[in-house]
């Protein structure tokens, strides 16, 4: 009776520590060039994430998405950005995120990391909304900041908003 009641302690304690924790399952990223509306999504999409959503401080979201998959509905136009001149996927062929910070804002969490885009890295901020075992974000982001110049007006004719669709494991 001793030993049945150690087990189920035991057994119900990681049962509740397991169910704290998520991985990301699968996710999509979707883009629009806001200047002159061009909407399109990069895929191949991997994560390592380990949320703990009791302990979102010592959590982690990061993964990467491989810049060659990048699709705008134009095969001309997706050529040309994935060359040298662009976003150069032969040499840069993922782009990366890895989480600095993660934490709980309204329903959801605001996700502050290192975006690397073209071998250069920089601080973003990803507000995500939880929907069930589901997590959407949005961040926007200046090419520009990446050494992509798309439009040589402004660095906000470069501007793009990024949405994410996260699955939870």
């Amino acid at each position: 009776m001793k030993y049945t009641f150690f087990f189920f302690l035991f057994f119900g304690f990681f049962l509740g520590v397991h169910a704290q924790y998520n991985g990301i399952a699968s996710g999509s990223v979707d883009f629009t060039f806001v200047e002159k509306e061009v909407e399109g999504s990069v895929s191949g999409f991997v994560s390592t994430s380990k949320i703990d959503w009791n302990d979102l401080e010592n959590s982690i979201m990061e993964g990467y998405v491989l810049s060659e998959t990048l699709k705008t509905g134009n095969f001309i136009r997706d050529w040309s950005l994935k060359g040298e001149k662009y976003f150069d996927t032969d040499t840069f062929p993922r782009i990366s995120f890895k989480s600095t910070t993660i934490e709980e804002k309204g329903d959801g969490i605001l996700v502050n990391g290192i975006l690397t885009l073209k071998g250069i890295s920089k601080q973003i901020e990803i507000q995500f909304d939880k929907k069930g075992k589901n997590l959407q974000g949005t961040t926007t982001l200046f090419t520009t900041d990446f050494d992509i110049t798309i439009f040589k007006k402004s660095r906000e004719a470069n501007k793009v908003e990024l949405q994410f669709q996260l699955t939870l494991e």
